[in-house]
């Protein structure tokens, strides 16, 4: 067995859920796609490999696994719902155009965000988490 399935099913197991074939299976699909895939693209990635785990099988781990905050969930402005397994601080460029996501890392703009709702806050609302998606169009190069 290669080093990074060791890993995933330790990343499970550390999570609180029982390690299975259909869990690591999913989670495997999802990190391997670096492309915030769709629940559609996760199925067709899985039942290529695995034909036997159904469809439903597949949203309940991607649920648990969501769930557990081993990948979260991302929303495009189109409501279309796609899965992240990158969980360092990020935030995500998306192209309405295309539809791509793409990973963006700037410390310096997570601290400002941060720093502003320390300072300010929301009233009446706890903040746990700030993740920014910037939208717009590539323009080509």
């Amino acid at each position: 067995m290669n080093k990074s399935i060791i890993s995933l099913q330790q990343l499970i197991a550390n999570s609180g859920m029982k390690v299975t074939p259909q869990r690591l299976a999913v989670f495997e699909a999802v990190m391997s796609m670096r492309t915030h895939p769709t629940a559609d693209a996760i199925i067709a990635r899985v039942q290529e490999q695995h034909p036997h785990i159904a469809v439903g099988t597949i949203y309940n781990v991607l649920d648990a696994l969501v769930d557990k905050k081993l990948i979260v969930r991302v929303k495009t402005d189109k409501d279309s719902m796609r899965y992240d397994a990158v969980l360092d601080d990020h935030h995500h460029l998306y192209c309405s155009q295309t539809g791509e996501i793409v990973d963006y890392y700037n410390q310096e703009l997570s601290l400002i965000l941060t720093n502003y709702f320390k300072e300010r806050g929301i009233p009446n609302f706890e903040i746990q988490d700030i993740k920014l998606q910037i939208n717009g169009i590539y323009k080509p190069q």
